[in-house]
């Protein structure tokens, strides 16, 4: 018999099978279960390897080794020698995943006995022989990292993560797994170009004229205020912050968008367009309408014949010129906003809904509300000098030589002090004579001391010892022998974590002292870099938009005939709300528990319309308590989440409960075999089914439904929400909506309110998910089967301060795993950067 067919035999079937196996000694003889034990009996060994024998052996055994698995050659009285296998099944009894669907499983209360005491023992053999881990010894600088170091180094803000090549993720988790990182030609190759983009912006170097294109999507509604950084009474356009590279004049040009014929639209009314440098106003156009220089639709010749006004090469060509503003601006950071002043219109006839997917007609869009479609920003031209140094060369020149004889002195002590953070620990006399090297030639070819600078600052942000984080091995080290991170690497392995950016100077002082491993002042730092805003935007912007796949956004299609309410103002409230919702726990250090189970969320007028949320006007977010939380409330039920799991014109209970496994659950399906056929629609003249019904269909291939039994109930709980997160009474073909659900061991919810509701009840669960996740990304690198002890002890500690954020990541940095590590089992010298090298396996 072939042995994968296994599998599908019913459960009499395989239980005779096991008995056969058994009685020609290829199996143990199975001993089934006689009911739950009772409460005050022991559960030991002995009681588990029954319940193997009998519900787990069958499937799980050498000869069969069912999805490459076998539990035959386990010795349950030293349950540590086989930890890598245990953890594998105290993951999946803790969800209740094992035995599959339609095969005998043991009663409901055995599930918790057989996880206590696996956990028990295997946490025991954990902390007779503790494994840290093994650190990786090179781990080089992601994009946002590398951003964020160069900005806070440089005293500059500017994103230059276009600039760089993309960061793969690892098992579509984080970009900052040191194994997934290359580190190749082309990298270097980027690294340099971008650090001498940076490095002459904030030394204030002239620059060459070039220019800066801002796109406003498509599907942007232009018909309001569009965040706090435009203007009160505005609507439309885009704010942008512009790093001006030099004083000097630069020219702010405005495209306006068209429609597919490229006609300019609105021109059939006079529209007031403003441009505005840091709130001062620049200039107010007038477009359109009675304008001076528009054309009457009367005049329209389509002749061209020489001195007639031509309205269709108006609206096509003639309406965007002379948009433009020549401005003189001082170097630095400023804010360019281009809006239209607010006049609120009343389309004559019925009102019509909204035809998100339809081309409107040329006379629709001539009585349209004009709209920008880009802003562009050229220059520096006729740059000029100025005394007054911008923020950046504030931060980068600490003194100014009178005489070029007192040149080096001043180089030394500006790069030194750069230096010395920008490669995490003290600098050394061979790192000077490098750093002034570089120094001397650019001040050779740029003919200044600035240029000289600037130079060397190109060298040092495009150095190994500056994109790499390495971990040495002490000497004399055993195969497999820990040991504990040195100060310095304790302090830039917290600061990446924390930060995602280079230790500051408390930092890199203390541990140059020997003095943050010290528990209360590693305790302390730990708090004061959690309080700083540094710490919100990193776990925000980096952990949760990557945990909650919030950077999906912006990939996100939907089928706008379907969904005709749908624009990018309403996919950037989604980003924004649950950006503020999870920094708002991290600030106030709430239960992470306050994530599933919040009655408040950040909204503006755009969402809580969409929401159907009452009084809530204007642009601007605000914290709102949500009317009804059987329908709203907490992660799961925030758009973000329910589009990105969605398909352009359905929702997806596949995609949604898979997302909750993984997410939130903690127990990932395993990825789907090849060549899954997709879910049938309707033949034609057929009335369309539910998602319900077709995939009852796909689990009934026997292939499919060892998952699908587990993801698609999940997903179903969510069916309430549509694909743009709106609640919803019926799907999209019009059948009702059933949003009932189950999860393995008997659990039955009726929707999203009842889902939530087991999910709050279990907060251990979650916690623990949360927990992995974070640590995977603390750490740099997955979580292993020897790192659940110490998570599940980070969890147990953390339930006594009601698993508030700071307990968990308290418990993390304070690990084994992130202040440890071991030797490799076999040891390799490596040289990485300008240093003698690192040890790495």
């Amino acid at each position: 018999m072939n042995a994968k067919r296994s599998l599908w035999l019913g459960s009499g079937g395989l239980l005779m099978l096991a008995v056969a196996l058994a009685s020609f000694g290829i199996l143990p003889s199975l001993k089934p279960v006689n009911g739950a034990s009772s409460p005050d009996q022991s559960f030991g060994a002995s009681d588990m390897q029954q319940v193997v024998n009998s519900y787990c052996l069958a499937c799980h055994n050498d000869s069969f080794a069912t999805a490459d698995f076998s539990l035959q050659s386990v010795d349950f009285t030293n349950p540590g020698n086989h930890a890598e296998s245990l953890e594998k099944v105290v993951k999946k009894l803790r969800a209740h995943m094992m035995p599959p669907s339609g095969m005998p499983r043991p009663e409901f209360e055995t599930y918790g006995k057989m996880t206590t005491w696996l956990e028990s023992e295997l946490d025991q053999a954990w902390a007779a022989n503790p494994d840290p881990g093994r650190i990786s010894p090179v781990h080089r600088m992601n994009r946002y990292e590398y951003n964020n170091t160069i900005n806070e180094l440089l005293g500059i803000d500017v994103d230059v993560m276009g600039l760089l090549p993309g960061d793969p993720t690892a098992d579509g988790s984080f970009d900052n797994i040191a194994a997934s990182l290359p580190f190749s030609t082309s990298h270097m190759e980027r690294y340099m170009s971008v650090a001498r983009e940076v490095t002459r912006l904030a030394t204030g170097l002239p620059p060459k004229p070039s220019i800066s294109t801002y796109e406003i999507p498509l599907y942007m509604s232009q018909d309001w205020r569009q965040n706090d950084d435009m203007p009160f009474g505005s609507r439309g356009g885009i704010a942008v912050s512009h790093h001006f590279p030099a004083d000097g004049e630069y020219s702010i040009s405005i495209k306006m968008e068209t429609n597919y014929q490229d006609y300019v639209k609105g021109l059939g009314w006079a529209q007031l367009l403003e441009v505005r440098l840091d709130g001062r106003l620049l200039e107010r156009f007038e477009i359109g309408g009675d304008a001076p220089g528009t054309p009457s639709p009367l005049s329209f010749t389509g002749t061209g014949e020489p001195g007639s006004i031509d309205w269709e090469q108006y609206m096509l060509y003639q309406a965007s010129e002379g948009l433009e503003v020549r401005v003189p601006v001082q170097a630095g950071p400023r804010q360019v906003s281009v809006s239209f002043v607010r006049q609120q219109i009343e389309p004559e006839g019925i009102p019509q809904p909204r035809q998100g997917g339809r081309l409107p007609a040329n006379s629709e869009a001539y009585l349209a509300y004009q709209k920008v479609h880009a802003v562009e920003i050229a220059g520096p031209f006729d740059t000029v000098s100025n005394a007054e140094d911008s923020p950046s060369q504030q931060r980068i020149f600490s003194c100014r030589p009178e005489q070029q004889a007192e040149e080096n002195a001043c180089a030394t002590d500006i790069l030194s002090r750069l230096a010395h953070q920008a490669y995490r620990r003290p600098i050394n006399d061979s790192d000077r004579e490098l750093l002034l090297e570089f120094f001397n030639r650019g001040r050779e070819m740029g003919s200044s001391f600035d240029a000289g600078i600037q130079f060397a600052l190109e060298f040092m942000l495009s150095d190994p010892d500056f994109l790499i984080r390495r971990y040495k091995d002490p000497v004399q080290l055993g195969p497999n022998e820990t040991f504990n991170l040195s100060d310095l690497e304790l302090a830039s392995r917290l600061a990446f974590f924390l930060w995602s950016s280079a230790p500051d100077e408390i930092l890199l002082d203390l541990a140059e002292q020997n003095r943050l491993s010290d528990p209360q002042i590693y305790q302390q730092q730990v708090q004061r870099m959690l309080a700083d805003s540094r710490g919100v935007e990193t776990l925000v912007e980096d952990f949760a938009a990557q945990w909650l796949n919030l950077r999906r956004l912006d990939e996100v299609q939907i089928n706008t005939v379907l969904f005709p309410e749908y624009d990018m103002s309403l996919i950037e409230a989604f980003a924004k709300e649950s950006q503020m919702f999870v920094a708002e726990t991290i600030k106030t250090d709430a239960s992470v528990m306050e994530l599933l189970g919040a009655n408040y969320s950040f909204m503006n007028e755009r969402l809580a319309t969409h929401y159907g949320v009452d009084g809530i006007y204007g642009s601007r977010f605000r914290k709102a308590i949500l009317p009804n939380t059987d329908q709203r409330g907490g992660l799961l039920s925030q758009g973000a989440l329910l589009t990105v799991t969605s398909y352009p014109g359905r929702t997806s209970p596949v995609l949604r409960g898979k997302w909750l496994l993984d997410n939130i659950l903690g127990t990932p399906p395993p990825p789907p075999p090849p060549n899954v056929p997709i879910l049938p629609d309707a033949e034609a003249g057929e009335m369309p089914t539910s998602i319900r019904e077709r995939l009852a269909r796909h689990r009934a291939d026997p292939i499919c439904s060892t998952c699908h039994t587990v993801i698609d109930p999940l997903g179903f709980a969510l069916e309430n929400f549509d694909v743009i997160g709106a609640w919803r009474e019926f799907d999209e073909v019009g059948n009702p909506v059933d949003a009932a659900g189950n999860y393995p061991g008997g659990v039955e919810f009726s929707g999203f309110a009842d889902l939530r509701d087991w999910m709050l009840d279990r907060p251990d669960r979650f916690a623990h998910t949360l927990t992995e996740k974070l640590m995977t990304y603390a750490l740099g690198r997955r979580v292993e089967y020897y790192d659940q002890p110490t998570i599940r002890e980070i969890v147990r500690q953390a339930a006594d301060r009601d698993y508030s954020w700071s307990s968990l990541i308290l418990g993390i940095v304070q690990s084994p795993a992130f202040t440890m590590s071991r030797a490799p089992q076999q040891v390799a010298e490596i040289v990485i950067g300008r240093d003698e090298g690192a040890k790495a396996d």
